[in-house]
């Protein structure tokens, strides 16, 4: 039978549940996903490094732990916290059960405490930080430590150390795909899309990227606070003045959107899940979109006159998608490439091959100069 294990917030609130996974002590930041499938992306997805995830849906783990669809080789959340998790999972494809997983790969884990609850507590509190432990962490002391806690170095810990090329049949494209924490899905689209695909550490330069002699350059997802990332923004701005087409997702979203003069903000507890809806501002259309953010573009004064919105949230009408007019630029803040679905989005994909395939066009007609050409 397995031990009692708690989970104290730092706002005094401490629940009590049973231990599953690894064992030992773990502070990180609490967030929550709604989604009800696709654990296994939730579960080795780079995005959630330094954080503990709680899943809103109530059974995890029914279709077991399927190796060839995982985002990453290694999970990067610190602990996993479910309603119940299925023992016996059912699935041809299925090669070990939850417990074993998290087990293997360090991970702690935490059942049977209401997370419909825990859930609401966030929502009203606010994202926070957590312990889980084998004993209540409630005392005074032990809460001021919890608060002091901080994510750092996120991006740097889960970027790819060295260059990565990623070959596809019949090569037509290269794109540079610069890892903040890339999700293996991006890479696969443009795959499937005849890209040669070189995925490009965070600490790389320009100069380094550029020495790829990329078609597209792809800003990837990844971690943490954007603002902190000083160094890529600097020479993300220099790869904007190459004319090269520029395509980024989530982190990579609010990097560009850094580069180009404007500023993020910190949500309340974030986006995450697989049902959020989103509209083009141009079609008015809407779409089901997965999502795994904590903060988003402002949407305010410090947008450059040469940047428009292009996707909002519907929910809460925050900026979901950004087009530059001065540079062969766009990106948004959901994912197109979510492998768990929905699929509403994955055109953008096609969109982004559209403008490499312009550029390309266009270079090999007359040569173009700082900026240029603008395929969009």
């Amino acid at each position: 039978m397995a031990g009692a294990r708690y989970l104290t917030l730092e706002n005094g609130r401490v629940f009590q549940g049973k231990a599953f996974g690894a064992g030992g002590e773990v502070t990180a930041e609490i967030v929550f996903t709604t989604s009800m499938t696709g654990y296994l992306e939730t579960l080795t997805d780079p995005s959630y490094y330094g954080q503990m995830v709680v899943q809103a849906f109530p059974l995890i783990g029914n279709y077991g732990v399927i190796p060839a669809d995982f985002e990453s080789g290694t999970p990067a959340l610190k602990a996993y916290i479910v309603r119940s998790w299925c023992q016996d999972p059912s699935n041809f494809r299925s090669e070990e059960d939850l417990d074993t997983f998290l087990l293997s790969r360090g991970i702690v884990g935490l059942y049977g405490i209401d997370t419909r609850e825990l859930v609401q507590i966030i929502r009203e509190y606010g994202v926070m930080n957590a312990i889980v432990a084998d004993e209540p962490k409630a005392d005074e002391a032990s809460l001021a430590i919890l608060r002091s806690y901080t994510v750092e170095h996120a991006v740097n810990s889960v970027s790819c150390e060295f260059p990565l090329l990623e070959w596809s049949a019949g090569v037509k494209r290269t794109v540079a795909l610069w890892d903040f924490g890339a999700k293996r899905n991006i890479a696969r689209e443009l795959v499937k899309r005849g890209c040669n695909v070189v995925s490009m550490p965070a600490r790389a330069t320009a100069q380094e990227i550029l020495t790829q002699q990329p078609d597209g350059i792809m800003l990837s997802n990844g971690p943490g606070d954007p603002a902190e990332n000083t160094g890529i923004i600097r020479e993300l701005q220099k790869l904007c003045d190459s004319g090269i087409p520029i395509f980024g997702i989530c982190l990579g979203h609010q990097l560009l959107a850094l580069a180009r003069g404007g500023s993020t903000k910190k949500l309340k507890y974030g986006h995450r899940g697989a049902n959020q809806p989103v509209q083009e501002m141009m079609t008015k259309r809407v779409y089901i979109t997965s999502q795994n953010h904590g903060y988003a573009v402002c949407l305010d004064e410090t947008l450059p006159s040469n940047a428009r919105a292009s996707f909002i949230n519907l929910n809460d009408g925050t900026c979901e998608g950004m087009e530059y007019t001065d540079i062969d630029a766009f990106s948004v803040q959901f994912h197109p490439e979510a492998c768990g679905g929905p699929l509403d989005t994955r055109f953008l994909f096609d969109r982004f091959i559209e403008r490499i395939d312009c550029c390309r066009t266009k270079q090999s007609a007359q040569p173009f100069g700082k900026g240029e050409p603008k395929c969009h």
